[in-house]
């Protein structure tokens, strides 16, 4: 294989261990590949090298034919795409480790969750379920069991869940024209239920989920492609708008992983992955996650392994992974921590205590003085046995450590056949047209029923007019009845006023 690491069986290089601040001949570091899918973090204050470790990572699994995800919340992973540039300080640290550097560009492909430049992914609301579509809304029993009612109606009823405008309407129907016919057949179901089930989907569309539920249903086959010179594909998901938004951000992850677990078969022991996700700014999936999500997360995890899956975490701490997913990493880098507080010294303490103890390291001491580009080391050997700890020099990325140009993501994105596959827009009959159908034809046969009832009514008889019927003809004899009246009563010589007596 004509890489610039130096491979040794299923194995690529990393770094040298260092030892009182010089590097230690002949002390390479490599990872083995075999346990590359027991997942692993990527620690370190802003500015130490992670992304730079996440890269160099990358790089030796596309080497190795295995297929990356990488999640670019800061926009800065864009230039694995493009060949690096040697300097001094790059072929130094090469040097010392016994390897050659050679520039590379690896084989990308650009995704996008929203309107970002790159191959859109989408999934429907029928494939999240309605367990993992509870889970996401953060909904309690009671309102999960009304989730399930919605998803088993339209399942018998053949009305496809699509996108979110679908589940809106469906809990419309529900709760109003439909609500009878609900009840018949799945039994009572609460109103209040219904619009909390309501606010909670809103919710998620005011942090753009409209654009990610819908079709054409992104395939994660296609997350594991093989370039045509053999290397794995390095999947590049542009997530720069999602620090906003951090429950579509979960959403995804989490509907992706449990994509990739139903999808993919029970593997066992592999000799390398499958597939492998980079989780940059890692604590945005976490930090408004419930409960019952963070649970998903961590089930999901502990078993996607045995699909040939890695996952791995890059966040600043690793405190801001929960503990109950933290224990699971198998490789962990931590690049150097930052103490100006007293809070910071406290995090430092908390941080040394995952790693684990070692004889020929102040561990404590060290986080705060590892210099850029270094960092502590634990990993598993082919054993599944962890290592001890160890002081890294790492070496640096071959490709190019800085962004692409616009124009460069333009050109990568004109030669790619995933762009043609689904840039488009799909919007088959679903839930949303077959009620509107349905309400229309309701109203429609209400309508109809209301002029037959209204034409099988008797008709009033209708009088003909006569000339007595005539207003100005009804007040002439009125003033004429008036008249005769008054006559009468005066020659009776019981109308008008007495007159006054006279000399006459």
């Amino acid at each position: 294989m004509s890489s610039g690491y130096k491979f040794e069986g299923e194995h690529f290089l990393l770094g040298t261990a260092m030892q009182g601040g010089e590097v230690v001949k002949g002390s390479n570091i490599y990872l083995p590949l075999k346990t590359m899918n027991r997942h692993g973090l990527i620690a370190g204050a802003t500015g130490t090298g992670k992304t730079k470790t996440l890269q160099l990572i990358a790089e030796g699994l596309s080497d190795a034919s295995v297929p990356v995800v990488l999640m670019d919340i800061k926009g800065d992973l864009s230039g694995i795409a493009a060949a690096g540039t040697a300097n001094d300080k790059v072929i130094d640290r090469y040097t010392k480790a016994g390897a050659t550097y050679t520039p590379a560009a690896y084989p990308v492909e650009l995704l996008s969750l929203s309107d970002e430049k790159g191959v859109r992914l989408r999934s429907t609301v029928i494939e999240f379920g309605p367990v993992l579509m509870s889970r996401i809304l953060g909904l309690n029993d009671t309102q999960e069991g009304v989730v399930s009612m919605i998803f088993k109606y339209c399942d018998d009823n053949k009305m496809a869940l699509l996108d979110l405008k679908d589940f809106i309407k469906i809990l419309q129907f529900i709760s109003n024209e439909g609500k009878k016919e609900i009840e018949a057949s799945y039994g009572k179901i609460s109103t209040t239920s219904t619009g909390t089930i309501l606010r909670k989907v809103i919710e998620l569309q005011q942090q753009g989920a409209d654009i990610f539920f819908g079709e054409p249903s992104f395939d994660v086959e296609d997350l594991m492609r093989i370039s045509d010179d053999g290397r794995g594909m390095v999947n590049i998901l542009r997530v720069t708008d999602m620090q906003n938004r951090p429950k579509l951000f979960s959403t995804f992850m989490l509907s992706l992983l449990a994509e990739l677990y139903a999808t993919l078969p029970e593997e066992g022991d592999m000799d390398k992955p499958k597939l492998v996700l980079f989780i940059d700014e890692a604590h945005l999936v976490f930090q408004e996650a419930t409960d019952a999500l963070l649970q998903q997360i961590e089930t999901v995890i502990k078993l996607i392994r045995s699909k040939g899956v890695g996952i791995f975490f890059i966040t600043q701490n690793p405190q801001d992974i929960p503990a109950s997913i933290l224990s699971q990493l198998g490789l962990k880098v931590q690049h150097a921590l930052r103490a100006f507080t007293a809070a910071d010294r406290k995090t430092i303490k908390l941080a040394a205590e995952n790693y684990p103890e070692s004889s020929f390291y102040d561990v404590d001491e060290l986080l705060t003085q590892l210099g850029i580009g270094e960092a502590l080391v634990s990993l598993l050997n082919e054993k599944g046995i962890p290592t001890p700890l160890v002081h890294a020099l790492l070496l640096s990325p071959r490709s190019r450590m800085d962004v692409l140009t616009q124009g460069e993501m333009d050109t990568i994105l004109s030669h790619s056949t995933m762009v043609k596959k689904y840039n488009i827009t799909v919007d088959s009959e679903s839930a949303y047209e077959i009620l509107n159908r349905k309400l229309q034809d309701a109203a429609e046969q209400d309508k109809k029923l209301e002029e037959v009832k209204q034409a099988s009514k008797p008709k009033k008889a209708v009088k003909e007019e006569s000339i007595f019927d005539n207003t100005a003809v009804k007040q002439a004899s009125r003033t004429a009845a008036s008249i005769i009246t008054r006559s009468l009563l005066g020659a009776l010589g019981l109308g008008g006023r007495r007159k006054r007596n006279s000399i006459f």
